[in-house]
């Protein structure tokens, strides 16, 4: 199978700073991938570099079989690549059904204009759709600036997956989410995600989340790949649990012993 996503030493400098270097990565289609690393690691640099918010120093990127290196990221979200952001990037004074129209409206024209109505009943509907498949209908009318942090995490996932993307990547969905709603979060997101044809990546701190919604996951440190595999190997991985994860991390099932 031809991959969805493929990286050639792929690397970043910023003067004689690097912050990433001979990233080779391959994505298949509708796989679900975790990321983690310490801050600094490469993980966002790595997610930035492929999406088109930053060009790479130097190594090649290839998408659907294309190489897409310097191509802007809105003309690779129109090709089937989107992201979500740590921060929600969101219209606080807008209502939730309004944020995800005007997402609608970005993907489905090509140059969208102000004079072009956009609440129309097809667009409104389908942006209804959107909602209730992340289980989140009964907010549409709510302002963004009076939803709780979980709900606009999923806002702003629900308004990077309504181009129905190939390849979608997530960065610390559940940062500043409370511990008792992280695990509902990705629940509703990975149900939500489970019967499309999109791939995931999403960069997670929280060791608990990756080892229940990622069978695959990515370890970086210092700028490179520290470990790429199955889930279970990679957080027993001595160097993972000494440079990312650390030796008090239990995987679910272990026991701790005095």
């Amino acid at each position: 199978m031809s991959a969805l996503l493929e990286t050639r030493g792929l690397g970043k400098k910023f003067g004689e700073v690097v912050a990433a270097s001979n990233i080779n990565v391959q994505i298949q289609p509708k796989e679900v991938i975790g990321v983690i690393g310490a801050n600094g690691a490469g993980k966002t640099t790595f997610v930035n570099m492929v999406t088109g918010y930053m060009q790479p120093s130097e190594g090649e990127i290839f998408f659907r079989q294309e190489k897409i290196n310097g191509l802007p990221s809105r003309t690779l979200t129109r090709r089937g690549m989107c992201r979500s952001f740590q921060i929600p990037q969101l219209f606080m004074d807008l209502t939730t059904l309004e944020n995800i129209i005007i997402a609608l409206t970005i993907i489905k024209q090509n140059n969208p204009s102000l004079l072009r109505p956009t609440m129309t009943k097809p667009i409104v509907d389908e942006s209804m759709a959107l909602l209730s498949r992340f289980n989140i209908d009964q907010y549409a009318n709510h302002k963004i600036s009076a939803l709780a942090q979980g709900v606009r995490k999923l806002v702003d996932i629900v308004m990077a997956t309504a181009g129905n993307p190939k390849l979608l990547f997530l960065d610390e969905p559940t940062s500043g989410v409370s511990a008792d709603e992280k695990m509902h979060l990705m629940e509703v997101l990975m149900n939500a995600l489970r019967f499309t044809e999109t791939a995931v990546l999403f960069i997670e701190h929280d060791m608990e989340i990756v080892e229940n919604f990622a069978p695959r996951t990515i370890a970086f440190y210092e700028g490179t790949i520290l470990a790429d595999g199955e889930t279970s190997v990679v957080l027993e991985d001595a160097e993972v649990r000494k440079y990312v994860i650390g030796s008090e991390f239990h995987r679910q099932g272990e026991k701790t012993h005095a």
